[in-house]
């Protein structure tokens, strides 16, 4: 039996990078999943793969959400956690990010989320218990310097709804977030190595551990907090980032 036996869980973004690498953990440790994302072809290969559900769900539109969730639901026959994965990258600085990117950057990766936990968080309670996970940033607790200003405020907006999720859901549901410093998805590839394909030393130098991360070390974090081993903890932001700083 595994940590996550018998339980019913989303995960958005599960096509690709640390929602993959979970959604892979989860049904190893005995999880039903529904493998929510973007790309319909993506979710599938994904779900095919591991032996989930797959949804299409775009986590910007209401509608597309509220959906999304209920089939996932009716198809795992309740719902019983949720791990917000879904997200995207934005790496301007004040004056040169146009309205539209700093608008979609959080309508992605902060409503994305509210939009989420609300169509959720009735089907959780009526299970009696459960657990949402949000994937923040390591740069939404302390920016590493100037730049990525939507994504900063973004991932920042994650650890505050968190909290507030976590003070109005309790006792019932468990909420907390994850905040990753670098780690090697096909959103980050192009920082994470140089174009001969080595590890980017101006990366590695920010990190005690002296490198980035891989999605599988994530997904343990984010299994951590979706497992009973977890139990007396809710409205944490976790740092999983190597000692780029010390919270």
């Amino acid at each position: 039996m595994g940590r996550l036996a018998g339980r019913r869980i989303i995960v958005t973004g599960g096509a690709s990078g640390i929602g993959r690498a979970t959604a892979r953990l989860f049904r190893q440790e005995g999880a039903s999943v529904a493998v929510l994302d973007r790309s319909d072809n993506a979710a599938k290969a994904v779900a095919d793969e591991i032996g989930a559900f797959a949804v299409t769900c775009d986590v910007s539109d209401p509608a597309s959400v509220s959906a999304a969730v209920a089939k996932a639901a009716e198809a795992m026959g309740g719902l019983d956690g949720v791990v917000n994965a879904a997200g995207i990258l934005s790496e301007t600085g004040i004056a040169d990010t146009p309205h539209d990117v700093f608008a979609r950057t959080l309508a992605v990766n902060l409503t994305g989320t509210f939009l989420v936990i609300q169509a959720a968080a009735p089907f959780i309670q009526a299970a009696g218990k459960g657990t949402i996970v949000n994937i923040a940033s390591g740069v939404g607790l302390i920016p590493t310097g100037p730049g990525s200003v939507a994504y900063v405020a973004s991932k920042a907006g994650v650890v505050g709804l968190t909290r507030s999720a976590a003070m109005e859901l309790a006792p019932t549901i468990r909420v907390n977030s994850v905040c990753p410093g670098a780690v090697e998805t096909a959103m980050t590839a192009a920082h994470i190595r140089t174009a001969d394909g080595a590890p980017n030393p101006a990366i590695a130098q920010r990190y005690a551990l002296g490198r980035h991360g891989q999605p599988e070390e994530l997904a343990a974090a984010i299994l951590f907090l979706t497992s009973d081993e977890s139990s007396f903890m809710t409205g944490i932001a976790l740092p999983v980032d190597g000692g780029r700083t010390f919270h």
